[in-house]
């Protein structure tokens, strides 16, 4: 691991609300949230973007733990929204992996 913010919290050293974790992922709290519900779930392994997962059972892991996480926090059956920024012109802000679950209220298009 390295010593990026997101590594940080996976090994303990930073705090974070934890909500949901599996054997590859980690989910918690967006201390900036953008909606009622905005958790964050990032592969334990660090992958600096979309761009660097190796393979597609990363981004399968962190989508099982992404739905756990609605159905968790009752947002499943209304509907929420799963996001992951790649680079700066996508609007990626930590460079580590992550997808970002909205939900807890109508979310329009664009978003914003």
């Amino acid at each position: 691991m390295t010593d990026c913010l997101f590594c940080r919290i996976v090994r303990g050293e930073i705090p974070a609300q934890k909500v949901a974790e599996s054997e590859d992922c980690l989910a918690f709290r967006d201390i900036a949230p953008k909606a009622p519900v905005h958790v964050l779930v990032i592969p334990k392994a660090h992958f600096a973007s979309l761009d660097a997962v190796p393979t597609a059972a990363v981004i399968g892991a962190m989508g099982m733990l992404a739905q756990r996480v609605a159905r968790e926090e009752g947002i499943a059956g209304s509907g929420y929204r799963c996001v992951i920024n790649t680079g700066d012109d996508g609007g990626q802000t930590v460079g580590h992996v992550h997808m970002h679950v909205l939900g807890g209220r109508a979310l329009g298009w664009p978003p914003g």
